[in-house]
């Protein structure tokens, strides 16, 4: 997946939650809204029932006699010891004397409380609400206008109440609703995330895909190419050996025949390693004389003066014949190209029993830290490709085997590559 389009996803993501969480944050903020007006209004509506039930309460004890409002029933109701404070004045009326009941809730003035008394008789209905003292106190009051016998208003109930306690309740509803839905918010943020997540699950696994296909092409072409190298340079030799001397092409024709079946197995491997390793195609391991086979091969190496010696007994072993051969002809083309001094030609022994095939060279050895390196894809200690080791590593792990380098005391390297008996 390149990192233009991995970016491109990322900010698909991004904006797929961004939407995501802000539809679902809008219809949140209009359900807190609406939360908050209800409860708003059911604060409301329990101010109002309390000093609307003060005002009622009061005007039942209410007589007129003589031209006058007579108030002397309200001493004795309970209302005038609770809360809410009321009050029976003029409010612009022929003068009497008011009256206030005898508890004191809001430390309120009396002209205050005439003026809403005058509002309402002015009005000529009654009248509720939220109103500020001059102090700035919030207060709810009711006022419900007083008739005489003759439909005259001779004065005005009003009943008044702090509206602080109602306030911080509310205030603390509407702290909760708001903390509940940034919370709520972040929670579908998050959910959004996740399933924006889903969504190009497809897309990112798509490139996913592709870069490995493309990794995989790239490491079939590098192997390919790796691997036939040394076939090629024999074959070209082996065929100017022919030209130049037709009298030797009887015995060399065997040799190039053998050199090109080899070709074929290793134009073979690396799609059959890529199936495998895909998990496509299962291998497929037969019993085989692991010595025979390494016998073979070291007779159809390119040696260019250098010495291959095989010292073997017999060994059988259950594997895949082509993939044994190309792990081993790895193991030996390394140990010719890099176990030997300057220009001194190189010297390599390869030993075999026991399900093992061990080959050592006279060379310089390896340093220990990079002896774990040298098996991995792409390192090289010594200006190589770095797939040769690598593909003797798979072939090893795919038969149950283990591959191992270090130093023989004599100098030089030895690699040795174990196998399960057969």
């Amino acid at each position: 997946m390149s990192d233009s389009s991995a970016g491109q996803l990322r900010r698909l993501r991004r904006l797929l939650t961004f939407l995501f969480t802000v539809m679902n944050a809008a219809g949140l903020i209009a359900f807190a809204w609406l939360l908050v007006k209800v409860d708003a209004d059911r604060s409301t509506q329990r101010l109002d029932s309390e000093v609307q039930l003060v005002v009622t309460g009061v005007n039942r004890l209410l007589g007129y006699s003589g031209g006058s409002l007579v108030t002397a029933f309200i001493g004795q109701d309970p209302l005038n010891d609770k809360c809410p404070q009321f009050a029976v004045v003029p409010g612009g009326t022929p003068a009497f004397a008011g009256y206030y009941s005898k508890r004191r809730c809001v430390p309120v003035d009396d002209a205050f409380l005439d003026a809403l008394a005058t509002q309402a008789v002015r009005a000529a209905h009654p009248l509720a609400g939220y109103t500020r003292t001059p102090d700035g106190q919030s207060l709810y009051f009711a006022v419900d206008p007083v008739r005489s016998s003759e439909r005259q208003y001779v004065g005005a109930v009003v009943a008044v109440t702090s509206t602080e306690a109602e306030d911080a309740r509310h205030d603390r509803f509407t702290l909760f609703v708001v903390g509940g839905c940034v919370l709520l918010v972040a929670a579908v943020g998050g959910i959004g995330y996740l399933l924006a997540g889903r969504a190009t699950r497809p897309a990112v696994a798509a490139l996913e895909q592709q870069r490995s296909l493309l990794n995989g092409v790239s490491q079939l072409l590098d192997g390919v190419v790796h691997d036939l190298k040394t076939p090629v340079a024999r074959l070209r030799a082996l065929a100017d050996s022919a030209h130049r001397n037709p009298e030797a092409q009887a015995e060399l024709l065997p040799r190039t025949i053998r050199l090109a079946g080899m070709m074929g197995d290793i134009i073979d491997l690396w799609p059959s390693r890529a199936r495998v390793t895909a998990g496509v195609e299962e291998l497929t391991l037969a019993p085989l004389m692991l010595d025979q086979l390494v016998e073979t091969l070291a007779e159809d190496i390119p040696t260019d003066g250098a010495r291959v010696s095989v010292t073997s007994v017999p060994t059988r072993v259950n594997g895949d014949a082509t993939l044994l051969r190309r792990a081993i002809a790895n193991l030996i083309g390394n140990a010719l190209n890099h176990g030997r001094h300057g220009g001194e030609d190189a010297d390599v022994q390869v030993t075999v029993l026991d399900g093992r095939v061990i080959v050592a060279d006279r060379g310089p050895g390896i340093d220990p830290e990079e002896a774990p390196k040298l098996f991995e894809p792409h390192y090289s200690g010594g200006g190589s490709t770095g797939i040769g080791l690598a593909v003797v590593k798979w072939v090893a792990e795919v038969h149950g085997g283990t591959v191992r380098v270090y130093n023989r005391d004599e100098g030089g390297a030895i690699f040795e590559l174990s196998l399960p008996a057969g």
